[in-house]
């Protein structure tokens, strides 16, 4: 079983971010093990790292995949950096089961 890049807190849960700007569509793209063993969710985002705007895509590609409002996401930290930390509130295992429903790789073959 792959790491989960998010943990459930008392508010809601907390989401490891692996941000793409200039990534041609928005979308979650998955989870990625990196190097040190962080586990990241892949999201990927059309817009430019200038003023803000792919931070914000990336926070409206997380409420969108959830159904939550804008103002239940907030970026906590690396708001200049690849790696970033998003808080969403709400019912932190509802929407921990919501994104690995999301995030869930098809198996392959068949029997």
């Amino acid at each position: 079983m792959t790491a989960r890049p998010w943990r459930i807190t008392p508010e809601g849960i907390e989401v490891r971010v692996r941000a793409t700007p200039r990534g041609g569509r928005d979308a979650l793209d998955g989870i990625e093990t990196r190097d040190d063993g962080a586990a990241v969710l892949k999201v990927r985002v059309r817009a430019a790292p200038e003023d803000g705007a792919a931070n914000a895509a990336v926070r409206d590609v997380l409420r969108r995949a959830l159904g939550l409002p804008a103002s239940a996401v907030a970026l906590t930290t690396g708001a200049t950096a690849r790696i970033k930390l998003f808080r969403i509130a709400g019912d932190g295992p509802a929407l921990a089961a919501r994104l690995d429903g999301l995030t869930e790789t098809p198996s392959k073959g068949g029997a």
